[in-house]
């Protein structure tokens, strides 16, 4: 061994505590940086000497030769990561859902004085007065203007429903267009550390990138990550490049595969959304398709939030279009037409103030999607009120066809349901609803107790921890002096190998 060895094993010694001095250094920087996973210097021994060869010098055995800073390693767990992704799908999805049931809510808002129910309510109390007091004028212009009220409330709630899916169609939308946007960037990470990794190096940085880019993902749609080597040469502890393909709801591959992210081949597939919005049908999500391979919405059920936006939204299931938004308004649509039907037969068959038969129909359908956004009171009732039918036929002063019309809320409506009237249709739609709102929001407490404990079990192993980080710090600081100290010893050593053994020479 060379008998300057000593200089430079503490030389080695020197820069091997310096890059885990600025690793630490690194790491403490990065402590507030979103997505940042500690990193750490692998210390190796070099090789010892001597070297196993047949002209080894005849020593007993090998002698150390130092240290050196072998690789700078990301601290991560994969399963960790698996865990919190598939929680973090189950927690987009549910609050995707809860938000939109709480829309909902808030816009038929019941129970108060300004809803539906309320409405119907204040049109019985007209329609029991105007049996009172049929020949009253005023309680006739009351019933014309609350059963206004009734039309133009069904109106207002199937237009705004109508305008919330609208809004929510734009964000289905919206975040398709951030899924495919984070695939893009994926695929472009991948190539840079396929360029980086064959050199022998780890891109720890953009390792943290793409993983919370793949985590951003994951709260839109269910994913399956899997790694592959970008080279033959690429260190072993490498990550490689993240394929992505969507899974279900199970977790479990789709069949054929959606693979969005190719890295073998540097490929994305983009999602895409189809509609079916045919003429006089009420549009809903028809499919999704990846790579020209269409997949059935009720595939990713209850999973990410661009579920939840499509399941709020509406889809076809088969021939059936299903989804919250498109349920209410198929309820409301229903209730309208079904309460219209029974009051306009009751209302037909009685007699005006003047003793002629009613005019046709105190609810009529205008020009408008569902009969709930279409009802309205036949403008020659409004004109002129006496034309509503109170009587029965028994004289001006008779009021009992108008308390017949104030039976058909509590009447049995065979197009509502065994034994359901309108009032008790309504009851039980907003009883649903409410449940409904209630489980999600229940469900999205869940998952965000399940995401917030992996994520903390997550960032006990990847984040920085100051106190930690500090110690380190010391640890290595010491190390760096003992290293300086140990080439010292080395030096006044062989200066007094040069300059004070014997007097040849001088």
């Amino acid at each position: 061994m060379s008998t300057f060895r000593g200089l430079e094993m503490a030389k080695q010694a020197l820069f091997a505590q310096q890059s885990a001095l600025y690793t630490t250094g690194h790491n403490i920087s990065n402590a507030n940086t979103e997505g940042y996973t500690r990193q750490r210097v692998n210390f190796e021994t070099t090789s010892p000497f001597p070297a196993a060869s047949r002209n080894r010098p005849e020593i007993p055995g090998q002698m150390g030769t130092g240290v050196k800073a072998g690789s700078v390693q990301r601290i991560r767990d994969q399963f960790l990561d698996y865990q919190f992704r598939t929680e973090n799908s189950k927690s987009g999805y549910w609050s995707t859902k809860a938000d939109a049931l709480s829309r909902m809510e808030g816009l038929l808002n019941e129970p108060s004085e300004n809803g539906l129910n309320k409405t119907m309510d204040r049109f019985w109390q007209s329609l029991q007065d105007l049996s009172v007091n049929p020949e009253n004028s005023g309680a006739r212009s009351v019933v014309a203007q609350r059963g206004l009220a009734v039309a133009e409330t069904f109106n207002y709630l199937s237009d705004s429903l109508g305008g919330i899916r609208t809004d929510l169609k734009n964000q289905i939308d919206v975040t398709v267009g951030n899924a495919n946007s984070i695939l893009e960037q994926v695929n472009a990470i991948n190539k840079q550390i396929g360029n980086i990794e064959p050199h022998g190096m780890l891109p720890n940085d953009l390792y943290d990138e793409r993983d919370r880019l793949i985590d951003e993902l994951s709260n839109i749609v269910n994913i399956e990550v899997s790694y592959s080597k970008s080279g033959q040469s690429s260190p072993e502890i490498a990550d490689g490049l993240a394929s992505i393909k969507l899974v279900d709801q199970n977790g479990k591959g789709l069949v054929p595969p959606a693979v969005l992210v190719d890295a073998t081949n540097e490929k994305v597939n983009k999602l895409t959304v189809n509609y079916s919005d045919a003429e006089g049908e009420l549009g809903a999500v028809k499919d999704i398709s990846v790579n020209g391979t269409s997949y059935q919405p009720n595939e990713f059920t209850s999973i990410g939030s661009l579920t939840g936006f499509i399941e709020s939204y509406g889809y076809l299931d088969g021939t059936t279009v299903k989804g919250s938004f498109t349920d209410m308004l198929g309820n409301l649509d229903s209730m309208a037409a079904a309460f219209a039907k029974e009051f306009n037969n009751v209302h037909n068959s009685g007699f005006d103030l003047n003793g002629d038969q009613g005019i046709p129909d105190f609810f009529q359908q205008a020009t408008g999607t569902g009969a709930a956004g279409a009802i309205i009171v036949n403008e020659e009732i409004l004109d002129d009120p006496d034309l509503i039918a109170a009587s029965n036929g028994g004289g001006s002063g008779n009021g009992a066809n108008a308390s017949d019309l104030a039976d058909v809320f509590d009447k049995p409506l065979t197009d509502l349901g065994t034994n359901t009237s309108v009032k008790s249709f309504y009851e039980s739609v907003i009883g649903n609803m409410g449940v409904n709102a209630q489980q999600a929001n229940r469900m999205v407490e869940n998952t965000t107790i399940l995401r917030s404990q992996v994520e903390e079990q997550r960032m006990s192993v990847s984040s920085v921890s100051l106190d930690e980080e500090m110690s380190n710090m010391i640890k290595f600081q010491h190390a760096y002096n003992a290293a300086a100290r140990s080439m010292t010893a080395v030096d006044e050593m062989i200066d007094r190998i040069i300059n004070n053994m014997g007097i040849v020479g001088r």
